[in-house]
């Protein structure tokens, strides 16, 4: 783990100079990677299992000469460490150096979701590859702080999906099936997955605070996943789900709620029943679970979501009222009200005494007329604008025409002085 230019020509000599000067960071000290420091770190935090790190580096043979140099390339190395995606000695040395020592520019936790709500460092690697999945029974040890201050500590049992029962926030809850057995990480949750806006009273957090857990995921049992299950205990279980769905969203706990929804859909949007009754059931459950969904993206404000879910509602019942009122709301949000509109007269279609369809549409009318209103404020005083520009612009001709004329004027005035002058009289 060196770039040292004075090295000897040859591997004996190399070795004893790296025994001299550097430290042993193989785990179990066999001298398999001998590092030595040619520049301190800038703090004492280093990275962990998982950390995206990136690095510059330069290979050297044991005669000092180069083979390998991102510099040359213009560009930092970037890697996943402890993944095996590099040599095992950079892994090894990597973990354990600080932020700025030798060409270590820096390094951040591996992120669990697309909007980076869960970012997770591991500090020690678990055992085997089986992780807990959904609806399996975890035992944890949670110590969870807020800036710096430790606000939980406790041991808890609780069933992945359903961690909001034991008072553990949603991003640990998602963060469980990424986990091994003896696996201890910091999870840094952002508010969305930690106590959201309301916050936590009884920890003393307010609202949209980034939290920090440390969790050890002390041992588990898995449940069969929806592919070992048949169909008949697809059904038997969906039904529960669904109550405990309806629970967090009365609760106002709409992310554990998209949770359960989403699990239903999982389990049955490709199944076939077989006979009228079974398939109609399924039907029944997929459609009420984006219903559902739609629903809880309508709370969220993720109106995009709320139509996608509504659009596969519809693609079983095109003439659903609820899909329909449902993404006439989030199209209204969006300010398409054409298209909110349309949708609210559709539902008028199939349920004329719905008055909130009714009421909606007054609403679109009322928002397409003032967004007619300003269009007409924003053309006119463009057309002003330019109207004035060109007035501008045609006093500004007209004067340089007159300066241009009176010049050629005042030009042959002058010449006709000359030809008056030279001519004889």
């Amino acid at each position: 783990m060196t770039t040292d230019q004075d090295l000897p020509m040859d591997a004996q000599s190399a070795t004893a100079v790296f025994a001299a000067n550097g430290v042993d960071v193989t785990p179990n000290k066999d001298q398999g990677v001998i590092k030595v420091v040619k520049q301190p770190g800038l703090d004492g935090d280093r990275p962990m299992i998982g950390d995206r790190v990136t690095v510059h580096y330069t290979g050297k043979l044991l005669d000092g000469k180069t083979f390998d140099c991102s510099r040359d390339r213009k560009e930092p190395f970037c890697f996943n460490v402890g993944r095996g995606q590099v040599l095992r000695a950079w892994d090894i040395g990597v973990l354990s150096m600080q932020r700025g020592e030798m060409e270590l520019l820096k390094f951040e936790g591996e992120p669990l979701t697309e909007d980076g709500g869960i970012i997770r460092r591991i500090k020690v690697k678990g055992d085997g590859y089986s992780n807990p999945n959904d609806g399996a029974a975890v035992d944890v040890h949670l110590e969870g702080s807020c800036g710096g201050r430790l606000f939980d500590c406790r041991d808890v049992s609780f069933i992945v999906g359903e961690a909001e029962d034991k008072g553990v926030p949603l991003g640990v809850d998602r963060a469980m099936d990424k986990m091994q057995r003896g696996e201890c990480c910091l999870l840094y949750l952002k508010p969305k997955y930690g106590f959201g806006s309301e916050g936590k009273p009884e920890y003393k957090i307010g609202p949209d605070k980034d939290i920090v857990y440390e969790v050890t995921l002390k041992d588990f049992n898995r449940v069969k996943e929806f592919w070992e299950m048949n169909l008949n205990e697809k059904l038997d279980l969906a039904g529960g789900v669904k109550h405990k769905g309806n629970q967090y969203f009365k609760a106002g706990r709409y992310y554990q709620a998209v949770v359960q929804y989403q699990r239903i859909i999982s389990w049955l949007e490709m199944e076939c029943g077989i006979g009228i009754e079974t398939q109609k059931k399924i039907q029944d459950l997929v459609s009420t679970a984006h219903l559902n969904l739609a629903l809880c993206f309508l709370r969220t404000k993720e109106f995009s979501q709320a139509i996608d879910n509504c659009n596969k509602v519809m693609e079983l019942d095109e003439n659903n009222e609820k899909a329909l009122y449902r993404r006439g709301e989030a199209r209204l949000h969006c300010n398409d009200f054409s298209l909110a509109m349309a949708d609210f007269q559709q539902v008028l279609q199939v349920n004329p005494s719905n008055r909130a369809a009714r009421a909606q549409i007054s609403i679109c009318q009322s928002k397409i007329k003032e967004h007619h209103e300003q269009d007409k404020k924003t053309y006119a005083n463009m057309f002003q604008k330019f109207a004035e520009q060109d007035a501008k612009t045609g006093v500004m001709r007209r004067s340089r025409d007159e300066s241009v004329k009176s010049s050629m004027n005042g030009e042959v005035g002058i010449k006709r002085r000359r030809r008056s002058r030279d001519c004889p009289s």
